[in-house]
């Protein structure tokens, strides 16, 4: 009987763990038997409410191996991880890497694996907000060089990585000089389809804050070049302030660690006293995926910097105001059913005052069929 092929998962923030769950679940489901799977965590997000949870709501089975890096520099947390990621692939116990996203963490298993010759598979490939300031873009394409399949969620990521030079065509057995471009869909749009109605069976999060049947705006903030500066900060949070204000619309606020501590510090004290009133602006702790998605699924728009809720808004038809220059997700733009407004106060009332009026327009479908997982899994195992 042929073993089955042997993968790693490298996971570390959130949102890894999130997409990790539909892979997990086709490899434990139709797969199984055929793709064993270890799951590497780096520790890179390593707060309860911002790892653990996500665990144990969406039924991933607990790490086999934990790196527990915590906080520092990028360059002293990547260096603790490609380390720890090395040490694993020396046991020469794996075929693959598996690596998501964008993230340090992600980095970290690219250049791990690459330097002992083991393939890796990138999902969420392609993908580019041609910004090299931002540490996401500089991952996702180191990422994308040292990979042999480049697993993609949308025709635009293909796209992109035509542009760049990889070879569309390609068929016959990837290598890390010739990799493999696959348009397989996206894993957190297998998520939502998966979760949704587990969301609104269990999540409470609607009565807890008082909000069901009420409308409202769910915002989140926690890119380090809005929570860092003290002008992008104010204007964001005051925009929020005047969002309320205008149109009595309460707001909630899932709060990064990192941004509840920059608040605290860099908000003016005004500012900082109109949020904590408790007048209908809603700070709360990171919520769990089954939360988020009963908040997504029943607020009137969507305002974050975040790539994954941008696309989560999407899924469940929400117009989205995106607090940035720039976007991976350019799709959602070009349809219309995003605006990119920096953290500019005038342009984010602007963005919110159309879409409350006008609501989001509809779009064709664009991350696939809700199987990105088991396309993955199929095509790993057909290129062994």
């Amino acid at each position: 009987m042929t073993r089955p092929l042997r993968i790693l998962t490298v996971i570390g923030a959130r949102p890894q763990i999130i997409k990790a769950a539909a892979l997990s679940r086709a490899v434990r489901g139709p797969f199984a038997g055929r793709i064993a799977e270890t799951l590497l965590h780096t520790g890179q997000h390593y707060d309860a409410n911002m790892s653990q949870v996500f665990f144990d709501e969406l039924g991933i089975p607990p790490a086999d191996i934990e790196l527990n890096v915590g906080s520092g520099t990028h360059g002293a947390m990547t260096a603790r991880m490609i380390e720890g990621v090395e040490t694993v692939l020396m046991r020469k116990e794996h075929d693959v890497v598996v690596l998501y996203g964008d993230t340090n963490s992600t980095l970290a298993g690219a250049v791990a694996a690459a330097k002992l010759h083991v393939p890796v598979a990138h999902i969420e490939a392609g993908l580019r907000s041609f910004n090299k300031r931002m540490p996401e873009e500089l991952n996702r394409i180191i990422c994308d060089q040292c990979s042999t399949w480049l697993f993609c969620p949308t025709d635009t990521a293909v796209a992109n990585l035509g542009r760049e030079g990889f070879d569309l065509g390609h068929q016959a057995r990837p290598t890390a000089d010739v990799p493999q471009v696959v348009q397989c869909g996206d894993v957190m749009y297998d998520n939502s389809r998966h979760f949704a109605a587990l969301a609104d069976e269990r999540s409470t999060v609607l009565g807890a804050l008082g909000l069901s049947g009420k409308d409202f705006a769910l915002t989140t903030v926690h890119r380090d070049h809005n929570t860092d500066d003290a002008a992008r900060l104010n204007g964001i949070f005051g925009a929020l302030l005047d969002l309320h204000t205008r149109h009595g619309l309460a707001i909630v606020v899932p709060v990064h660690p990192r941004t509840r501590k920059m608040m605290e510090t860099l908000l003016t004290p005004a500012l900082h006293e109109a949020l904590t009133a408790g007048n209908g602006i809603h700070l709360v702790p990171p919520m769990g995926f089954l939360d988020m998605i009963a908040l997504e699924s029943n607020a009137r728009l969507v305002i974050t910097d975040s790539g994954g809720v941008q696309k989560e808004a999407y899924f469940f038809g929400k117009p989205c105001v995106i607090l940035r220059p720039e976007t991976e997700w350019v799709e959602l733009v070009e349809r219309g059913q995003a605006q990119l407004v920096d953290a500019d106060p005038g342009r984010i009332a602007h963005a919110v005052d159309h879409y409350l009026s006008a609501g989001a327009p509809e779009c064709p479908p664009l991350f696939g069929d809700g199987r990105a997982a088991e396309h993955i899994c199929e095509e790993l195992i057909r290129c062994r």
